[in-house]
């Protein structure tokens, strides 16, 4: 196939693209800026300059391609009201490029908030109109409902934790803000699990989505279903050399408020739909990897 993935050289786009390439698939990666088309270029994909803002340019882009993976996030804010138009209307754009092709359309969306306190499954429906909800929720239900415009339209709603070993992502935050402040903290009793998924695994099951999830699938995009957020902070606050404490929500700045929601989830379902399996290195394993650089940044 011929695939078109926004956000490629984002965390979770930037082993998307090769993952794609290594099966025998051909990409063509969105860049907004000079320095994300140089990445999408090394991977050896095809550049092609634009943002979610530019709807004609998804929607003619979507016509030239066999499938779309729609990974990027508009820059505006991850809950601003804008960032929820701009995703709509790229969804839709993207939708409209490939309606009655029968292609794939792979959404990323969240985890978080969907049923705090016991795991997540599949079957869950997204509150979309709740107030305040995500772009990533709202833009998921705008993909699902082209499903029956022949768009071979799926979401995958990502573990908020992804990691790979090196300081990125939200986990790559958390580490940030402990060497910032001099203290590894966590919310209440710490308590609080939130899946994670090695990107590599990511990359894996976007590929097989791409491939052949069936119109309308809700896959999760999880490896561990929760791990305990103080025994996160633990383990950075050893491989820093800090102190691990209880602290105020605005010791984390944005990510206050999300750190504090108990968020398991379970990715059964999608493993028994698409064979998918998770194989590599927990979130736990992936700090200790890090141990020898944080140690040498103290």
């Amino acid at each position: 196939m011929r695939v078109l993935v926004t956000g490629a050289s984002g965390l979770i786009g930037s082993a998307v693209v090769p993952e794609l390439l290594s099966a025998g698939h051909s990409v063509v990666g969105l860049a907004r800026s000079a320095v994300a088309a140089d990445a999408v270029a090394a991977t050896g994909a095809q550049v092609l300059p634009g943002s979610l803002e530019d709807v004609d340019g998804l929607r003619a882009a979507a016509t030239v391609v066999d499938g779309v993976v729609h990974l990027a996030a508009d820059p505006d804010g991850h809950r601003s009201a804008r960032a929820a138009v701009v995703e709509a209307r790229a969804i839709e754009a993207l939708g409209a490029g490939l309606a009655g092709s029968g292609g794939p359309l792979v959404v990323a969306a969240a985890l978080l908030g969907l049923a705090p306190g016991r795991p997540v499954t599949e079957r869950d429906p997204a509150p979309a109109h709740r107030l305040g909800a995500s772009p990533r929720v709202l833009g998921a239900a705008a993909a699902l409902a082209l499903a029956g415009r022949g768009v071979r339209a799926s979401v995958v709603r990502f573990a908020p934790a992804v990691h790979d070993g090196a300081r990125r992502g939200v986990v790559g935050e958390l580490v940030g803000t402990a060497r910032a402040r001099g203290v590894s903290g966590y919310l209440g009793d710490g308590s609080q699990r939130w899946p994670a998924l090695h990107l590599a695994d990511a990359a894996r099951l976007v590929r097989l989505a791409a491939e052949g999830a069936p119109a309308g699938s809700v896959l999760h995009g999880v490896a561990e279903e929760g791990v305990p957020l103080r025994v996160v902070a633990e383990e950075i606050g050893r491989h820093l050399g800090l102190p691990v404490a209880q602290v105020p929500a605005a010791h984390f700045g944005r990510l206050g408020g999300e750190l504090a929601v108990d968020a398991p989830a379970s990715s059964v379902l999608t493993q028994q739909l698409l064979g998918w399996r998770p194989t590599r290195p927990g979130l736990l394993a992936d700090l200790g990897r890090w141990s020898t650089d944080l140690a040498a940044a103290r």
